[in-house]
């Protein structure tokens, strides 16, 4: 094969038989160079396909628009496709292999007549770390490739890590026609491949991310005995200089990214206390040669929300986005070729164009930017970035937290009794739907470890593989908490601060970790007192109003366990008998 960057067996003859099957007119093997990635982004201007910023005001920034019919992950078209039905399980579309390449070769057939095929090689995780797992994608998007630069370690250093193995992941997308008809993102976790049709959207485009970091690696996880999870992991840095690892899962909309990327209260900075962030989405967690879990964040960028994003909620990711950032279906301001979203602050632009290209006027009481729309920014943007980021051994890991958003029900923080019951706690996770997420307020949707969309196969035997890794772990397990910044009063309002002073809780998590705090037992696990969460600075906010968000409603709970029970149903007779016993425990503590 000309110009081929990689005598690998395998990747030559996978590529030569998807050449013969998309047809491109030409071939381009992607070598991470900036030479060949400003070629890339100069053709996808002179396209259309990218509209390059203010180079004064955003250095290296490009606004990208999707189709109006294209612009999020399509679940339901979303399929994992594994021999077995029934190892896909009740929360996956499943859809036989055969039937699923004979399908996606028949719209694939010809797909890149008068396009060029790009040859991304890639690694999630730093090259060369024991975490490190490579993939090679191919596309006919230029979007793909240059986003694919942000949110992976791209280029020919992957094909020399990779040598003569066969284990790397397969990734075919084609753009075809961006007909939401014929719209398939599939995973074949025996054959490591993942095949994307009819979308350009980044979510079902970068096949790195989702497709392969959770869906494809939650599977290797299990199989090779790790941990591919959608969390967040943090550091945080004490006055004396120890910094504690924390790693986060949390359902959309529930203060993810915020929390990754925190920044303590003024009362805390003083002290010299940092908050570093590893991770804003996806953890890899391994046991390391010491027994501990170690976590690494596969990820080389950030794929953010866009709107909400402002130096108020958000500083540090709206830093990050400041140069050599891709933006995707936000306003464009035509008086200086900058963007704008809602909530970037109060002054919408005059002169502007919406994430559909049209004019816009700002007072019409239209929005402006999806709101979906992205950021796709390099990691080593944010002002808070982790000096353990590229490192090949990862960080250890002291706490695992789950999160919802429960007006009432769960309280501000609690400990699971141990691992299993932390599985539990993980395994019932859910939050309540708001009036602006689907019209019904008040529906408890459960997403078990914030992974119900991105678990590879069957959801129990996942939460098995989770009981299997505490085994190994034992008496170095790092500890499981629960936390709800979410609590309202009767009249509907927060009554946690959140954002910045979180880390009051995370402080009170890591005193727990080392053993330095107590706590008291309920029905539910270990709640804080109240004395032993610093409230110092907090304005209209007393001791009385923590007790109450620290409360446990035994009838609240009684009422929650006939949703787990009923959520647990689905799983049938391959859900763990540990998680079972859990269940009758906590109806037990109840009565």
């Amino acid at each position: 094969m000309t110009n081929a960057l990689t005598t690998n067996p395998s990747v030559l003859a996978w590529i030569e038989e998807k050449i013969a099957l998309t047809q491109p007119d030409r071939v381009m093997w992607i070598d991470g160079s900036n030479e060949q990635l400003e070629e890339l982004r100069a053709e996808g201007c002179r396209t259309g396909e990218l509209r390059k910023l203010n180079e004064e005001k955003l250095p290296g920034c490009y606004l990208h628009l999707s189709a109006l019919n294209d612009v999020a992950r399509v679940e339901g078209r979303t399929f994992i496709c594994s021999e077995k039905e029934e190892d896909a399980g009740p929360t996956n579309h499943w859809m036989a292999p055969d039937k699923a390449y004979d399908l996606l070769y028949d719209i694939a057939k010809g797909a890149y007549k008068g396009r060029t095929m790009y040859i991304i090689p890639y690694s999630m995780g730093p090259v060369g770390s024991p975490f490190a797992k490579y993939g090679i994608e191919l596309t006919d998007s230029i979007y793909v490739v240059i986003s694919m630069a942000i949110m992976t370690r791209m280029g020919k250093e992957v094909y020399a890590a990779l040598g003569d193995s066969n284990d790397w992941i397969r990734g075919l997308h084609c753009k075809c026609d961006i007909d939401e008809e014929k719209r398939y993102i599939c995973h074949f976790p025996q054959d490591n491949t993942i095949i994307s049709v009819n979308s350009g959207y980044g979510g079902n485009v970068l096949l790195g991310k989702k497709c392969f970091a959770l869906r494809i690696a939650s599977n290797l996880g299990r199989q090779e005995g790790w941990l591919a999870e959608h969390m967040l992991i943090l550091g945080l840095e004490r006055p004396d200089g120890t910094i504690t690892y924390i790693a986060a899962a949390f359902p959309s909309a529930c203060g993810k990214t915020n929390l990754a990327m925190l920044i303590p209260p003024e009362l805390y900075r003083e002290k010299g206390y940092k908050v570093w962030c590893v991770g804003d989405d996806i953890a890899w967690m391994r046991i390391g040669a010491d027994g501990r879990l170690w976590a690494c964040n596969p990820e080389n960028g950030f794929f953010g929300v866009a709107p909400g994003t402002n130096m108020k909620s958000n500083p540090n990711a709206l830093i990050s986005t400041q140069k050599n950032t891709i933006f995707t279906n936000v306003v464009l301001n035509e008086d200086d070729n900058t963007v704008w979203w809602e909530s970037l602050d109060k002054n919408p632009p005059k002169n502007a164009r919406n994430w559909k290209g049209e004019k816009w006027d700002c007072t019409d009481g239209s929005k402006g930017a999806h709101p979906n729309s992205r950021f796709t920014a390099p990691a080593k943007n944010c002002p808070c970035i982790s000096s353990e980021f590229d490192s090949p051994a990862g960080v250890p890991i002291s706490a695992i937290v789950f999160g919802g958003r429960r007006a009432k029900t769960a309280p501000l923080v609690y400990q699971s009794r141990d691992w299993d019951h932390g599985v539990f706690v993980g395994s019932i996770m859910a939050s309540e739907t708001t009036a602006a997420a689907t019209g019904a307020v008040g529906v408890v949707r459960r997403d078990p470890m914030a992974m119900l969309p991105f678990c590879g196969y069957h959801m129990a035997d996942y939460w098995a593989h989770w009981i299997e890794m505490g085994k190994k772990l034992g008496d170095k397990a790092p500890k499981i908490f629960n936390v709800n910044w979410f609590r309202t009063d009767d009249e509907g309002h927060f009554v946690w601060p959140g954002f910045g002073d979180n880390m009051r809780v995370l402080d009170w998590i890591i005193r727990r970790c080392e053993g330095t705090v107590d706590a008291n037992e309920t029905a539910i696990g270990y709640v804080p007192n109240a004395e032993d969460i610093n409230i110092d600075g907090l304005e209209d906010f007393d001791i009385e109003t923590l007790k109450s968000i620290l409360e446990v409603d035994k009838d609240l709970w009684a009422a929650e366990i006939d949703g787990i029970t009923e959520f647990y149903g689905k799983f049938g007779d391959k859900l763990p008998a540990k998680l079972t016993e859990e269940l009758e425990t906590l109806k037990n503590n109840l009565k």
